[in-house]
């Protein structure tokens, strides 16, 4: 009788488990092994924020199924006939004797267990600022159950008051909000200029806003010099401008790097990023090897580059190829990654799929399209809640090349959309008429996405002439002749102004108005109303008046991010 093939996973967080499962789903006569370093399975990571932020309460909810079963070994050996060893690190990959030797991180005792397929889930490792006192007592990140637990008892001591939290990218912003919720006086450092790195600067100065309305501080610009403290316990965070801030505790979130060290010194070939090669199949430089999620390198299916995509939907999907190719034969693949993604800011959401147009620029795409479409999610009778959404399209092809949006709407449907046509390779053409589910209380009747399309479209063809926000403020600062139009009622008005020089002529009141217009008929004039809905119809009433250089504040008011008058 033949002997059964042995399949061992090395890594028991996400792409671990999904790879183990995968297997005995296709082989169900195989030994599937699982080797776990920590001392738990199947860790939900993305939860742990909201574990710490006090948004339930049991512990086990970041180790259940769907139905609340706890992954524990037992549930492994019971649920899906798979041995799961805990508090076992790998210490050395043997390939030529297809060999792994382990140890047991509670007792020392050491072991080898032989494979006959391999797949490598180590995942990644917290990026550790190089700067003096990061060894200090009241230093964490936020990576494994062992920092959540830390953080979780700190919040329930409600013993500290202020904290630091270095990083303004994902897991930094949503440890920010948990520990607001603590109580803390909270204070994001971001060493570049803008939060959330995805999206671009205008949106992301939006969502600084909305952190800061939540009482919490940012600091954007600025970098750790040192970590001061006494008696081994830290008391202060020094600033590269030599700002002192007192604290308790500092959160780092600066970001992960893969964990490939045994892969390295097993002699698998590593990318130029420092994650470990794989090819379609998601098998490493040696044919019985596999490896999956946040220790590997994925390719950008709009770029065709190399990129580190440490997501843990995308460890689960990488997982799933990985397990069912050592379980078989190389029969499916993973095709690459859009890099999209999702994040919960206090009650905002911000996510993005595809390019930036900073990516997009840097990448010399010749001719980037853009648009900024401010509008609700569903109708005000159904409370519909804003949305932002900037547009990035290739200006030749009209391909969709990448997508953002904000706001307290629905942010998770648009980026499903945007991330679905971008897949397909749809253009700005096919958006425009997309058929998608329509009723009050889901949508507007042109839902927010298609609306956005219709904008590029105009645009496109010329007939939509659009400037930015930002461009608006350095023509205002640079004191350029422009007669700016808010064409808002007057009680609107009165509530929230910008003030840097525009004049008030309601929609209503345009066409009987004309006259107070520019004399010279190719003097620039800038419309815009709350979210340029009514800017747009007035730039085309003053079109038809003979006007030639009329443009539309994309976005409005909504989504202008510098201060207003009131």
């Amino acid at each position: 009788m033949a002997a059964k093939k042995r399949i061992v996973v090395v890594g028991g967080s996400a792409a671990g488990p999904k790879a183990a499962a995968k297997a005995r789903r296709i082989d169900n006569d195989a030994e599937v092994v699982i080797l776990q370093k920590d001392g738990d399975l199947s860790m939900a990571s993305c939860g742990y924020p909201y574990y710490v932020g006090g948004y339930f309460d049991d512990r086990n909810m970041l180790l259940c199924t769907p139905t609340g079963v706890t992954r524990d070994p037992m549930f492994y050996v019971n649920a899906k006939d798979i041995e799961a060893r805990v508090n076992t690190e790998v210490t050395e990959i043997d390939r030529a004797n297809h060999t792994v030797h382990f140890k047991n991180t509670l007792t020392g005792e050491a072991g080898t267990l032989d494979y006959d397929k391999l797949v490598i889930a180590t995942g990644a490792v917290p990026r550790m600022p190089p700067v003096p006192g990061v060894e200090l007592e009241g230093i964490t990140t936020l990576q494994s159950m062992k920092d959540a637990d830390f953080l979780r008892k700190i919040r329930d001591e409600n013993a500290i008051k202020k904290a630091v939290v270095i990083g303004g990218g994902l897991i930094g912003i949503e440890t920010c909000e948990a520990l607001q919720l603590a109580g803390m006086d909270i204070t994001v450092i971001e060493l570049l200029p803008q939060l959330l790195t995805f999206l671009d600067w205008e949106l992301a100065k939006l969502v600084e806003n909305h952190v800061k309305s939540k009482g919490a501080n940012v600091i954007t610009d600025n970098g750790v010099a040192a970590f001061l403290g006494e008696k081994g316990r830290l008391t202060a965070v020094k600033l590269a401008n030599g700002t002192e801030l007192p604290c308790e505790l500092a959160v780092l979130a600066i970001g992960v790097r893969p964990n490939v060290e045994l892969a390295r010194q097993s002699g698998l070939k590593i990318g130029e990023l420092g994650g470990i090669d794989v090819n379609e199949y998601m098998q490493t430089s040696d044919p019985d090897i596999y490896a999956a999620g946040d220790c590997v390198e994925s390719v950008n299916c709009i770029t065709d580059r190399t990129v580190l995509a440490p997501y843990g939907d995308i460890a689960n999907l990488q997982g799933r190829v990985a397990g069912e190719n050592a379980a078989s034969v190389n029969c499916v693949t993973f095709p690459g990654v859009f890099q999209t993604g999702v994040c919960k800011v206090f009650d905002y959401a911000a996510g993005s799929t595809g390019l930036s147009e900073t990516t997009a620029r840097k990448l010399e795409y010749e001719n980037i399209r853009t648009v900024i479409n401010a509008s609700p999610d569903k109708p005000g009778f159904m409370d519909g809640l804003l949305l932002v959404t900037k547009l990035i399209a290739d200006g030749d092809t009209g391909r969709v090349l990448g997508a953002q949006c904000i706001g307290p709407g629905n942010v998770a449907k648009q980026i499903a959309q945007w991330a679905m046509a971008i897949q397909g390779k749809l253009s700005v053409e096919d958006m425009v008429n997309a058929d998608l589910p329509y009723a009050p209380p889901f949508s507007l009747a042109i839902d927010h996405c298609i609306a956005t399309a219709h904008i590029m479209q105009n645009k496109m063809k010329n007939r939509f002439k659009g400037i930015s926000c930002a461009e608006v403020r350095q023509k205002v600062l640079k004191g350029e002749r422009t007669f700016l139009i808010d064409t808002r009622g007057p009680d609107e008005f009165e509530e929230t102004r910008l003030g840097i020089g525009e004049t008030l002529i309601p929609l209503g009141t345009l066409r009987k108005r004309l006259n107070e217009l520019p004399e010279d008929k190719n003097e620039e004039i800038i419309c815009f109303c709350k979210i340029s809905l009514r800017g747009y119809e007035a730039a085309l009433a003053i079109e038809g008046g003979g006007w030639k250089n009329v443009k539309v504040m994309e976005g409005g008011i909504m989504a202008w991010p510098y201060p207003k008058e009131k």
